[in-house]
Order: structure tokens, then C-alpha cells, then sequence
């Protein structure tokens, strides 16, 4: 496994890796919001290229994505918002989600970013140095409870980053 930048030829594979990785069985017409989510961010102000990242296996077929894009706490560009994070099934419970989150949190520190959000499941994300969100005074944007809005500081975290969190645009059609 490989993990890169995604590629402009990648957009359909990395569409379909979101539509295989939320899949819903019992509405096998649905799309799945993660895949239009994708689509929109790309066209969003908030898209940051850097922080689409690609998991391909050893032919270079696109088997999982992340992105993290632009955030805003109390108004300032001072943080990323992640996800989706997707990968197919196939593939799914072999590592390339934790490659992944490596792979995008490393870039994010190597970048100087200094915080990264994510919504997401309390017993899953810890392990990545995510914790409550408001324990670090940043609140969300909606009333999710507590345990599912995370937050992990980086290297360029400063205490004073404090306020309510923005995720980019599309977010706000969810």
C-alpha cells in the first residue's frame, strides 16, 4: 500500500471509494452522502489540496481516501476540519484507514496547522490523540454532544485558539 496525494485522475476512484465505503444495504439506490460531501469540497474554497490524500495497493488502483479541509475557530483559518475518510470494503479492517490518519495528520503538523476537528465515534478516534473538542474550548458548530466533536492539537496548537468551529461550506448542507 501506498499513500499519496490524489491526482486529478483519481477523482472518479476516489468517488467510488465512497460510495462502496458507506454504502447503505438497505437502500442499495442511495448515495451516500460522504460521496457527494467529497464532490463538493473539491469545489469549495475550503479545499485544500495537500490534504487529499489516496491509499492505492500494489497496482495503484485507488483502495482508500482522507481530507481535511479548512476550518475556522472563532472565525480564523486556524484549523481542519477532517473527513470522510473512506475505504473499500475489501479492504476495510487491514490498516488503510490508520494509514491514512497517519499519513493526513502528519502532513497537517508537517504544515504547521494547528489543530485538526473531526466528528466522529469516541472509541475509535483516541487512539489518533483525538479528545473532546471543548476540552481544548472549541465548540461545535451544531449541538453534538461532546464525545463524538474531537479535536487533536498539533504542534503549532496554541492555548489561545478558543471558540466555535466552522467546517467548510458544503458541511452546512448535511
Amino acid at each position: 500500500m501506498l499513500i499519496r496525494r490524489e491526482a486529478p485522475a483519481d477523482i472518479d476512484a476516489v468517488r467510488a471509494v465512497h460510495l462502496a465505503a458507506f454504502a447503505d444495504p438497505d437502500k442499495p439506490d442511495a448515495v451516500p452522502v460522504e460521496a457527494g460531501l467529497v464532490d463538493a469540497l473539491r469545489a469549495d474554497a475550503g479545499w485544500l489540496p495537500a490534504f487529499s490524500l489516496v491509499a492505492t495497493d500494489d497496482d495503484g488502483q485507488v483502495v482508500g481516501h482522507v481530507v481535511c479541509t479548512r476550518g475556522r475557530v472563532a472565525g480564523e483559518p486556524v484549523a481542519l476540519g477532517l473527513g470522510p475518510l473512506g475505504v473499500l470494503p475489501a479492504w476495510q479492517r487491514r490498516g488503510v484507514g490508520s494509514a491514512l490518519m497517519h499519513a493526513v495528520l502528519g502532513a497537517a503538523d508537517a504544515l504547521d496547522e494547528p489543530l485538526v476537528v473531526l466528528l466522529g465515534h469516541p472509541g475509535y478516534y483516541p487512539r489518533f490523540g483525538f479528545g473532546p473538542a471543548v476540552d481544548l474550548g472549541v465548540t461545535p458548530p451544531q449541538p453534538w454532544g461532546p464525545q463524538y466533536f474531537m479535536a487533536r492539537p498539533m504542534s503549532a496548537w496554541r492555548p489561545s485558539i478558543r471558540g466555535e468551529f466552522t467546517y467548510a461550506r458544503p458541511f452546512d448542507d448535511l
